[in-house]
């Protein structure tokens, strides 16, 4: 199927451990289960659930270390098209541990290591070089320490002249530092939490979030804005309408990876030229469909396309 080109960007990625124990409980040894590994950070899980989906993209990747070298291997063994950028330390780890007895997941995040202002704009020109005209590039994932809550916008100005849309996933001081607007991005997504700490108030109706979503585009922020509600479903705002696309109900593994899935669908979705409630639609079937899976394994393909053909996407 024909589709625009995807760069997804992975400044901070970790190779993901996960593994179980019967109890997780403090000062005692914890007898776990053989750990599954595989290549994490969100452009790198996004880049993972598009090939999934019969899609193509390419992951560019900051890398360093005995880590990174075994990143680098799984993404081979993965069949994932990547480019590396050396990254200026170890690349970090992230663990994972389900606790059979509560059936609760407990998730060990590391921070990566720190960047200087050298290594932030040798990464916007490996970017710059690598985006294609008329593509997508993706932002997802924390930034590394050292990295400026507004690199986002630094990307974007770049970007501007190469007629290639920046979709950006990002949270905190980064998120604030982008929401003002002026960056000319394609999608900006947020959660429901951080869209009502940029509102100053409640959003508790799916109206609500839309309004507010639709102000952040009149404003600037980005073409297209979407808010994830978590079970409430999600809501994408541009400026021809609001659409609201339903969680399917499904018996919850892990939701480890389901954001970077729910982008990555609605990605591969743009990319191919679906209307925008229907791309809405394939990345709520991707995350819905990760869900479902256990630990850092993302979706399985016949789940996604029998979610997606349920789908329920409804103007708003």
């Amino acid at each position: 199927m024909k589709q625009a080109p995807i760069l997804t960007v992975t400044l901070n990625p970790a190779l993901d451990l996960s593994t179980g124990a019967d109890k997780v409980e403090p000062d005692k040894k914890l007898r776990c289960d053989a750990p599954t590994v595989d290549p994490g950070g969100g452009g790198v899980n996004i880049s993972r659930a598009i090939k999934v989906m019969g899609g193509d993209s390419i992951a560019f990747v900051a890398l360093g270390g005995t880590t990174g070298r075994r990143m680098a291997e799984l993404l081979e063994e993965g069949g994932i098209d990547w480019q590396q950028m050396r990254a200026p330390g170890e690349t970090r780890q992230s663990l994972a541990v389900m606790d059979r007895d509560s059936g609760l997941q407990y998730r060990f995040v590391m921070p990566g290591p720190e960047w200087s202002s050298a290594d932030v704009g040798k990464s916007i020109a490996h970017i710059i070089q690598a985006a294609q005209p008329g593509g997508l590039v993706v932002l997802s994932g924390s930034n590394p320490p050292g990295v400026p809550d507004d690199y986002a916008a630094l990307l974007a100005a770049k970007l501007a002249d190469g007629d290639a849309g920046l979709i950006v996933d990002t949270s905190g001081k980064a998120l604030r530092a982008v929401a003002d607007g002026g960056h000319n991005f394609a999608l900006l997504r947020m959660d429901r939490e951080e869209a009502e700490g940029l509102a100053g108030k409640h959003l508790p109706e799916r109206t609500d979030t839309a309004r507010f979503a639709a102000e952040l585009v009149a404003a600037g922020a980005a073409k297209a804005v979407i808010v994830a509600r978590g079970s409430d479903g999600n809501i994408i705002a541009d400026s021809t309408g609001a659409w609201h696309a339903e969680a399917a109900k499904v018996e919850i593994v892990s939701k480890v990876g389901a954001g970077d899935s729910f982008l990555a669908g609605f990605t591969l979705g743009h990319a191919r030229g679906l209307p925008i409630h229907d791309a809405l639609g394939l990345a709520a079937a991707m995350a819905s469909a990760t869900c479902m899976t256990p630990a850092t394994e993302l979706c399985r393909r016949e789940d996604v396309d029998r979610l997606f053909a349920a789908r329920v996407v409804t103007a708003l």
